[in-house]
């Protein structure tokens, strides 16, 4: 007879062992329609599965985040079980719920192809029309391995038989198919709904390892109900119209190359927005307290031994050995260099808080299938910068990095930013109660604030906790930006300290910090944000004045050397080409003013000023254009 304890404190008794289904039942046939699974003491379970003791339970409906999730995990069976029956040769491997998504790893000869993509879906729907029950299996390891391998599933089998001889094997039997999986999983395929789409076919190693067999990895994604899936689509429809890759080009601002891979090729209009934006967050800097200083980008090993990044990130170094026997690396991060400019002389509690900052290169390897445009990179700039405090200054000095973080994000029109906080990682440096320590202090610094946070558990640095600066696009997408991390690790792995009011050494306390993250980065992100239609103090080119005849090449002359003498980045068009050719071109090159100059506004010593985006033009003297571009500009609106 299991007391059953609802979420709002209620509790139900029942005579013999029920399942989350008939609950949800219970309570109405809404609930139960849009229930998926359920929490039984704070594990998801199946909602057929019998809860047969006194338990607290929740039932999870399809558009929460856990039964999002799970519709993306059956629609990842229900994908394989299509594969299978189309083409039954098929060997299946791993297919998790992803973010947005789902994937399966297939091994086959032939390639999908786009047509088989729609053969597939088209599948996947009928399965879903047959709503076949998915029935829960605990089966012995080793009888598993032994039938996987009876039907030609080879992966299935060794995925099996790497896991302990003692622990439960969970399979999943949905009419002919059968799959291994933790689970939960819902009660019938007809509950997963329609709500898909599969996407596109990559190349996946198995396992991950590029010495291993290339595997053929179908994506899609699942939704929990078609407004939701149409949303989706409509924002992978701006994604692609917003690439930034695609607009860099358009844009003339960078490229890539494969002999140089994950690193940018700054052109000169790219090169003039990455200095803008270094301008503008070394002013914020300055302004915050922080020097700026510069380290070498290849250090000695022994170095990154100390600090700890060897050991814990050396699989991501780039590492060289000179002639005389010397093993160096590339810094992947600033942080020892900026310990190593702190401990020269003597610093006194006085001193204190000390603010370094630096434009660091960091190198930092990345497989070459995870590489993306400028958004995933193996050569960046990172807007690093190190506070060194006492441990009585780490919540002023916290809450100072936040608001700053905040205040320069909305400078570039960023509104909607989350705060994740992260704590200890499985890998790391440091006893247990220094990280306690740290946790506590960035969590009071995040109290005293008053600043909203979810937690990220597991996710700190191998050196301290963290918080994450997550930004919402005009698109709605998630990007992770800034950091702050409190390090009470590696200034004592490193030597650093500082003379305490009662005259003896102390270890301060480090936090790192970093805005942009990485330039590149952030600079892909604006460009997706905006458009390309990036505001006019950030533009590469933020002029181009076009003349209408060729009588008015000397005054579009004269008007360019006075936007340029009032700090404007300008540029003349004179070819021989019809008005509404050049407007046209500049503007798919998303130049943000375009100043028209024909007979007329030589007479008058006027220009036609037309904005990006807008078909209106309204003809002023020069002298009230640049005034008003040059305000706009300072002012940064």
């Amino acid at each position: 007879m299991p007391n059953i304890t609802l979420p709002d404190g209620s509790v139900r008794e029942y005579d013999a062992a029920t399942s989350g289904a008939e609950i949800a039942e219970s309570i109405g046939k809404g609930l139960a329609k849009s229930a998926v699974a359920v929490r039984v003491d704070g594990e998801l379970w199946d909602l057929t599965r019998d809860i047969d003791a006194d338990a607290a339970i929740e039932i999870v409906t399809r558009d929460s985040d856990d039964g999002l999730e799970l519709l993306r995990h059956d629609a990842a069976h229900v994908l394989a079980e299509a594969v299978k029956e189309i083409w039954p040769e098929t060997q299946v491997t791993i297919g998790p719920a992803i973010e947005n998504g789902f994937y399966y790893d297939f091994s086959r000869e032939e390639p999908f192809t786009e047509d088989d993509l729609e053969t597939i879906e088209a599948r996947m729907k009928d399965i879903v029309d047959r709503n076949e029950t998915i029935v829960r299996e605990v089966w012995d390891r080793d009888e598993a391995v032994k039938f996987f391998r009876s039907i030609g599933e080879e992966y299935k089998a060794e995925i099996i038989a790497a896991i302990p001889s003692d622990e439960p094997i969970t399979l999943y039997r949905q009419g002919e198919f059968i799959d291994l999986c933790r689970g939960p999983h819902l009660p019938a395929t007809g509950k997963l709904g329609k709500s898909f789409k599969l996407t596109h076919v990559s190349g996946a190693y198995w396992r991950g390892d590029s010495a291993n067999e290339m595997l053929q990895r179908v994506y899609g994604t699942a939704w929990a109900n078609d407004k939701q899936l149409r949303q989706y689509l409509h924002m992978l429809e701006e994604a692609e119209k917003r690439d930034h890759r695609r607009l860099g080009r358009i844009m003339d601002l960078f490229h890539f190359q494969e002999e140089a891979p994950g690193a940018v090729f700054w052109h000169p209009k790219g090169w003039a927005l990455f200095q803008t934006l270094i301008a503008f967050m070394r002013e914020q800097q300055n302004a915050a307290g922080y020097r700026e200083i510069n380290t070498p980008e290849l250090v000695d090993r022994s170095l990154w031994e100390a600090s700890g990044h060897w050991d814990s990130f050396g699989d991501n170094m780039f590492t060289s050995e000179t002639v005389d026997g010397r093993h160096y690396a590339i810094k992947p991060m600033n942080c020892p260099g900026h310990v190593q400019v702190f401990k020269q002389g003597i610093t006194s509690y006085r001193d204190l808080p000390v603010r370094l900052a630096e434009f660091g290169k960091c190198h930092r390897y990345e497989p070459s299938g995870a590489l993306h445009g400028m958004m995933r990179v193996r050569a960046f700039t990172q807007d690093d910068a190190h506070v060194f405090c006492t441990p009585e200054q780490i919540t002023d000095e916290s809450i100072a990095v936040c608001n700053l973080i905040l205040n320069i994000y909305r400078s570039f029109g960023f509104e909607d930013v989350r705060i994740k906080f992260a704590d200890r990682p499985e890998v790391r440096v440091g006893e247990d109660a220094v990280w306690d320590q740290a946790e506590s202090a960035l969590l009071k610094a995040l109290e005293v604030a008053g600043l909203e946070y979810t937690h990220n558990p597991g996710e700190g640095a191998f050196y301290g906790p963290k918080l994450e600066f997550v930004l919402r696009d005009a698109i709605g997408r998630d990007w992770q930006c800034g950091t702050l991390q409190v390090d009470l690790n590696m200034p004592g792995r490193l030597g650093a300290t500082y003379i305490g009011e009662d005259g003896e050494k102390h270890l301060p306390v480090m936090l790192h910090r970093a805005i942009f993250g990485s330039l590149e980065r952030f600079i892909g992100i604006l460009i997706e944000h905006h458009a390309g239609n990036l505001p006019l103090w950030l533009a590469p080119v933020q002029v181009k004045v076009l003349t209408i005849t060729s009588e008015a090449d000397g005054f579009a002359h004269e008007v360019v050397e006075t936007l340029r003498a009032a700090g404007l980045r300008a540029e003349a068009d004179l070819r021989n080409e019809k008005i509404s050719y050049k407007v046209r071109e500049h503007s798919v090159a998303k130049v943000p003013v375009l100043l028209a100059i024909g007979g007329r506004e030589v007479e008058m010593k006027s220009v036609a000023v037309r904005r990006l985006g807008s078909k209106e033009q309204r003809v002023v003297s020069l002298d009230d254009a640049v005034e008003t571009l040059v305000a706009e500009v300072t002012n940064r609106a």
